[in-house]
């Protein structure tokens, strides 16, 4: 893996994770959670760097990125307009993409914007409608300010206050947590997102575009939803909305487990890999 750094249209940093592939066939794109980074997709980008490209990307004010001066900066159509240039700066034109909530939302954007660009899309715990109570825990983990003094302490905390899932043994919660904080220039561990992301990226004010008309965009794209029954952003009655609309979308269900699976679950590699497999 190697990273590269690409500079927005108003000159602010971004990084892009890239493990290099043969160029023949569709590369994989991999665009992580609101509060998540390219960290998330490690496991999936060593599993398929012999077969094809895979790129994931920082959002700004994520991971690698940049932190932008004005948090305005961080309107979710600004994120998705983010993602188009990268994708055009790295010579992504067409990509098997892989969205984990806020990045399965900026896939959608894309079948809209970009449609051509789409060869499979892969969305992780998230569709057309977002719960409520979902919806506000999200704003609420992104603006929580929280430091550790160790890794262990980080892990305990982020164990207690994320969604169940119980397919994580202790050292999954342990590596979760070390995508999750970094340490900080006084030693402590603290979030790899910027708080102030939570006023404009999923909470805005902007009006709100209809997401089944979106997610109606991605009717002639094979597709997979990988749903923790026990999410409270993606919710049963959608799930199966979202199944009537698209009755050949690959499902795969995970019991107990909340929003969202990491895609490190022995549950998910296997049908994930699968579905990727089959993008020529």
């Amino acid at each position: 893996m190697r990273r590269v750094t690409l500079s927005a249209r108003d000159g602010l940093a971004l990084s892009a994770a890239v493990w290099d592939g043969p160029a023949a066939r569709t590369p994989i794109l991999c665009l992580p959670g609101i509060c998540r980074s390219t960290l998330d997709f490690a496991d999936l980008g060593a599993r398929h760097a012999h077969k094809r490209r895979v790129v994931a990307l920082d959002y700004a004010g994520h991971g690698d990125s940049e932190r932008a001066a004005d948090p305005a900066r961080y309107a979710p159509f600004t994120l998705v307009r983010d993602v188009l240039d990268a994708m055009a700066a790295l010579h992504v034109h067409r990509a098997a993409v892989v969205g984990t909530s806020f990045g399965g939302l900026v896939s959608m954007a894309i079948s809209a914007l970009r449609p051509g660009a789409l060869a499979a899309v892969a969305l992780n715990d998230i569709g057309p409608e977002i719960g409520g109570q979902g919806h506000g825990n999200v704003l609420e983990r992104l603006s929580r300010d929280v430091s550790f003094a160790t890794l262990d302490e980080a892990t305990a905390y982020w164990r207690e206050v994320f969604p169940p899932n119980p397919f994580l043994d202790d050292e999954g919660w342990r590596s979760f947590a070390d995508t999750t904080f970094a340490p900080a220039g006084d030693g402590r561990w603290r979030p790899r997102w910027d708080l102030r992301i939570a006023r404009n990226a999923v909470g805005g004010e902007e009006p709100k575009p209809d997401l089944w008309a979106f997610f109606g965009g991605l009717v002639n794209v094979p597709l997979m939803l990988i749903w923790g029954e026990a999410s409270k952003l993606l919710e049963r009655p959608t799930v199966e909305r979202m199944q009537r609309l698209r009755p050949d979308m690959t499902l795969v269900s995970l019991p107990g487990t909340g929003h969202a699976p990491t895609l490190t679950e022995k549950q998910t590699i296997r049908p994930l890999d699968a579905f990727l497999d089959a993008v020529a």
